[in-house]
């Protein structure tokens, strides 16, 4: 049962990384938008959670380099924000 639950928590993640990117190739969202950022970071933190599990090294650090991406994008997206706000 717990197996499952894990699954179920990667498999999540796995869609929110993977449909991030389906975004951005259909050109419904930006690199450097909100929700790709956010989507690419909640689904490496759960793909990291479920390596809690099942650990595999070359994941747990392609999802940590994931993870980098995602706060510097989050990081330039909230940069801009108030950049915008305070002209």
């Amino acid at each position: 049962m717990i197996a499952l639950l894990f699954d179920i928590i990667g498999m999540t993640g796995t869609f929110l990384v993977v449909g991030s990117f389906f975004l951005l190739q259909l050109g419904k969202t930006s690199p450097s938008s909100l929700t790709y950022n956010m989507m690419n970071l909640t689904g490496a933190i759960l793909l990291l959670i479920s390596l809690c599990y099942n650990f595999n090294l070359a994941s747990f650090v392609i999802e940590i380099f994931w993870i980098a991406a995602s706060l510097i994008g989050l990081y330039k997206y909230l940069k801009n924000r108030s950049a915008l706000a305070t002209n």
